[in-house]
């Protein structure tokens, strides 16, 4: 009998092999270059994207109710926004956006100011970043108009400390 023949029933093929050779990949992956969210509104959705995240608006195909943003730039990632119009059907979808530890600290007045409540990952309003030890990142969580949770998130260079779940940015400084 062969090799994988031999493994574990049960387990997908590919997985066996993984697991024969290592860490091997089909193609190595450098990163996430898009992801896709389905809105109720694509006009408010492609404001709020556009004009309170700041997201360049990279193109729309109105025959499709679609609009596309470069993540900051075209050569970075890209954001579908697709409109499921008056569907009672809804998705809560997550996507989190890497910025510069300044701007998660910044990210909490600034969503205040926009009308938009910084939370916690568990949803808690939040007066001040969270850390998530098991990474360490600290993070500041949203909602879009059609209550998708958004993130803005930085890895810390420090070591991490899973054992303290998710604290504010001031225990994680005392910790």
């Amino acid at each position: 009998m062969g090799g994988i023949a031999r493994l574990c029933c049960g387990v997908p093929e590919w997985r066996q092999r993984r697991q024969m050779v290592g860490s091997m990949s089909i193609v190595p992956i450098r990163g996430l270059f898009e992801a896709h969210l389905t809105v109720s509104d694509l006009d408010r959705s492609i404001a709020f994207y556009r004009d309170v995240l700041g997201l360049p608006l990279a193109h729309r195909i109105p025959a499709r109710n679609v609009a596309f943003f470069w993540v900051p730039t075209s050569d970075k990632a890209m954001l579908g926004l697709w409109s499921i119009g008056t569907s009672p059907l809804r998705l809560r979808l997550h996507i989190a956006f890497d910025v510069a530890l300044p701007q998660v600290f910044e990210s909490v007045a600034a969503l205040r100011r926009a009308g938009i409540t910084p939370r916690s990952g568990d949803g808690a309003a939040i007066e001040e970043p969270i850390v998530l030890a098991w990474m360490p990142a600290a993070s500041v969580y949203f909602d879009d108009p059609d209550g998708h949770s958004l993130e803005f998130i930085c890895m810390l260079d420090e070591p991490p400390r899973p054992e303290l779940g998710q604290v504010s940015w001031s225990e994680w400084r005392r910790g």
